[in-house]
């Protein structure tokens, strides 16, 4: 049997940090008030300069080195953002070239937060099936851009930064399952609700930014992330003692928390990056990933559950052996 194999992370944060004491100097907000609240600590903010294909390539690098491939190996580029440097082309296609990559599939996943985990899903079907061998995942993000900064319901919450895998075909037991969703009815509880359907001038006035209805999102989070858990665990007819760590969306430590409590997990097993990197939508799960792998936490052969709650709302998970 064909498994789509993680043999590579990287990730990229901009060098600006946006820490909980800067914020109160723009907006009517407290260090405390973020924290109790969020688990947020910092965040990292791209330069004016920076774009996201920017951080996606210095990511990318860095996963590529570490799968100690050739970039032109690569056969398949999949960029889950919704921030993208372009309407078109894709920021694949743009991250694709920066490359020197030339002739292979290239596109981008827009699913907000859950963004990284379609993006698995759906190379892991492209390598299963034989139709690639060598694929870039990456998740990234400027959601800086996209805030209103007087808005402290969620102004404090976002933040900058890229992720990246490599997944390779191997006979050896990577990725065992995927599960994907999604719920177009909730869409005006998190969502920037102006775009080119408005021919942008709702843009160019400055309302298209995100905007949240926090306590309703935060219940519709717990309770679907506790269903994906069931569902996982279930297809794959493992118990949550099976699971070696947890490697969740970044956006709320009281969700993650709530997550690991479904998984009678302690939190030593739960990668957590919010403190330190805010909610950076689809780069937080390979942000995390890449951090637990580097710092020598995640070892191989462990089983690791990637999970993730956005707006649309989508959902999804990732179990993989790594």
């Amino acid at each position: 049997m064909t498994y789509a194999r993680i043999t590579g992370t990287g990730s990229y944060l901009p060098e600006k940090v946006m820490t909980n004491h800067d914020l109160e100097k723009i907006v009517e907000t407290s260090d405390q008030w973020i924290r109790e609240r969020t688990g947020i600590e910092q965040r990292h903010i791209a330069g004016d300069n920076e774009t996201t294909v920017d951080l996606a390539e210095k990511a990318s690098r860095l996963a590529i080195e570490a799968a100690g491939i050739d970039a032109a190996e690569i056969d398949l580029i999949i960029l889950a953002t919704s921030t993208p440097d372009k309407i078109f082309p894709s920021s694949a296609c743009i991250l694709q070239a920066r490359l020197d990559i030339h002739g292979c599939p290239a596109f981008d996943i827009q699913a907000v937060c859950t963004g990284f985990v379609y993006a698995l899903a759906v190379a892991d079907k492209f390598i299963k099936t034989g139709s690639a061998k060598k694929a870039l995942v990456v998740g990234a993000e400027i959601f800086s851009r996209i805030l209103n900064w007087e808005d402290r319901a969620t102004c404090v919450l976002f933040g900058d930064g890229a992720g990246a895998v490599i997944l390779e075909a191997s006979e050896e037991t990577g990725i065992l399952s995927t599960h994907i969703h999604a719920d177009g009815k909730y869409e005006n509880l998190l969502w920037v609700p102006h775009g080119i359907g408005d021919g942008f001038d709702e843009v160019k006035q400055g309302r298209g930014v995100v905007e949240m209805r926090g306590n309703e999102v935060f219940k519709m989070a717990v309770n679907t992330l506790g269903r994906i858990v069931d569902e996982t665990l279930a297809a794959n007819r493992m118990a949550k003692s099976d699971i070696d760590w947890l490697v969740p969306h970044q956006a709320n430590i009281r969700i993650i928390t709530a997550t690991a409590r479904k998984l009678k997990m302690s939190m030593d097993q739960v990668v957590v990056t919010v403190n330190k990197h805010g909610n950076t939508s689809a780069a937080s799960v390979p942000l995390a990933l890449d951090v637990a792998v580097r710092d020598g936490r995640i070892k191989a052969n462990e089983l690791v559950m990637l999970e993730a709650f956005g707006g649309g709302f989508t959902w999804g998970s990732v179990l993989l052996r790594y």
